[in-house]
């Protein structure tokens, strides 16, 4: 059985303060990517943020499957959103 990040979990303190929004979002996008690559076999890539629309690729063992808009929406957009408040939505782009 394996166990989900949390917000509480993700430490985002080795991000330079001065870091963008944008910056900020690509390093938690890679380390929830880093999570899925090992134990489901996919992958996440932040494709844009505009701070409110968050767009990502899902790869590997993601594309296509039945589960990606509990992915998408229940895991990857509940885990974000408390580092940014602001955001509006989490869409898949191919």
């Amino acid at each position: 059985m394996s166990t989900q990040y949390t917000s509480s979990q993700i430490d985002l303190s080795l991000v330079p303060s001065e870091a963008s929004d944008q910056e900020r979002m690509k390093t938690l996008i890679e380390v929830l990517s880093a999570y899925v690559e090992h134990f489901h076999g996919g992958a996440l890539e932040m494709v844009s943020f505009d701070g409110a629309t968050l767009q990502v690729r899902m790869s590997g063992a993601c594309k296509g499957c039945k589960l990606e808009q509990v992915t998408l929406h229940g895991w990857i957009e509940g885990t974000v959103r408390p580092f940014f408040p602001d955001l509006q939505e989490v869409v898949a782009v191919a």
